[in-house]
């Protein structure tokens, strides 16, 4: 089994990019969300940690933004309760599709997190920042402090950059990035190919 981390910037295009190689995608950011709508313990927890801002079930993503705006620290109790629950899901997901060739991950703390590293080939979406902010302040709930925050809680984007298997130049332009991922899929198969015979 093949398994394929899209990594870059947040707003970069990964979401887009991961469904132009066809296969199974485990979207980390869907996950969080399905967690946050279905997961009790989950909002136990975060209630108990930061009770200011969690007050009803299912936990509504406004008030989680509310806390890490008044508190930065607020992100790193958050993750430390969400992060374990959606490595269990990835796990379930990769049991679930064990016979399937090559699987995607579209997860934005995926290098940050040591467990994964080693089993992975990183496919880096290399975006121009102009352009990510472009697309980042056509979204519904943008805060630039809030993606501030975020952006400073994974690693540089040249050591993502440089640590990656393959970079993928993504101009925003559907056609362009559809043909330069089968390329890119093409090499990954070719090499797995030969490194399995």
């Amino acid at each position: 089994m093949i398994k394929i981390g899209i990594v870059g910037d947040i707003g970069s295009g990964k979401s887009f990019a991961a469904k132009q190689f066809g296969s199974p995608i485990f979207d980390a950011d869907k996950e969080v969300l399905k967690i946050y709508r279905k997961d009790k313990d989950c909002f136990i927890k975060l209630k108990k940690k930061i009770p200011k801002f969690i007050t009803s079930f299912p936990i509504k993503k406004n008030q989680l933004k509310k806390s890490i705006f008044e508190d930065k620290a607020n992100l790193k109790k958050i993750e430390k309760i969400v992060h374990p629950k959606v490595q269990k899901n990835m796990r379930k997901f990769i049991e679930l599709n064990k016979k399937k060739k090559i699987l995607i991950f579209d997860i934005p703390l995926l290098m940050e997190n040591k467990n994964f590293k080693k089993s992975f080939i990183y496919v880096f979406v290399d975006s121009k920042k102009k352009d990510i902010l472009k697309r980042l302040k056509k979204r519904k709930n943008y805060d630039k402090r809030i993606i501030e925050n975020l952006r400073k809680s994974q690693l540089p984007l040249e050591f993502k950059r440089n640590k990656s298997d393959y970079v993928i130049k993504n101009d925003f332009k559907k056609l362009n990035l559809k043909k330069r991922v089968k390329i890119i899929k093409k090499k990954i198969l070719n090499n797995y190919e030969r490194s399995s015979t």
